[in-house]
């Protein structure tokens, strides 16, 4: 989870696009991975500029001082993260059907109760990111059909995770048992 969370902070930061998903549509500035693990250092560095980039809503977010790039401007890399970490739970929540069984095995419909609980909490989360007090409140920006693409992307693997964990002590529980017997 700290990965993918951290990963698409780092991923809006230096890259340009991912997995043919544009990530400078709203006109961002790319920076090298370097930069962005030095970011303190910014003052120090020559000819370092930014351009403007849009937030959603015709919200345009300028630069005096390039270096902001790194405070005010991290709102939509913070943006991402968040919901990248909201997904990550709504999916872990489908693991935890079962503690042995796969989701083929024991499918989510199986737990109306568990779905509407998900739909419920991604609800919320799309409020504050879509009604302008709330995202001003919390401190987010709204997210393009692109960047739920990545977001569930980068978050869905959280599954297959689960699902190799499970298979694997199902394995290990049969091999105890047929040693046993």
């Amino acid at each position: 989870m700290g990965l993918a969370t951290v990963g698409i902070f780092v991923l809006w930061y230096t890259q340009a696009s991912f997995l043919g998903i544009n990530l400078v549509s709203d006109g961002h500035t790319i920076i090298e991975f370097s930069q962005l693990r030095n970011w303190g250092e910014c003052p120090s560095w020559s000819n370092f500029t930014v351009t403007p980039f849009n937030v959603g809503g015709g919200r345009l977010i300028t630069f005096s001082n390039p270096c902001d790039y790194f405070s005010v401007g991290k709102v939509k890399a913070m943006t991402l993260s968040l919901s990248v970490l909201v997904a990550i739970e709504m999916f872990n929540s489908l693991n935890a059907l079962s503690e042995d069984n796969s989701l083929r095995k024991l499918p989510p419909w199986r737990n109306p109760w568990l779905l509407v609980a998900m739909s419920i909490s991604l609800g919320l989360h799309c409020l504050i990111l879509y009604i302008p007090f709330l995202a001003e409140v919390f401190g987010v920006i709204p997210l393009s059909f692109n960047e739920w693409f990545m977001v569930l992307l980068i978050s869905a693997p959280v599954i297959l995770i689960d699902e190799i964990l499970k298979l694997v002590a199902r394995s290990q529980r049969r091999l105890t048992k047929e040693k046993k017997a």
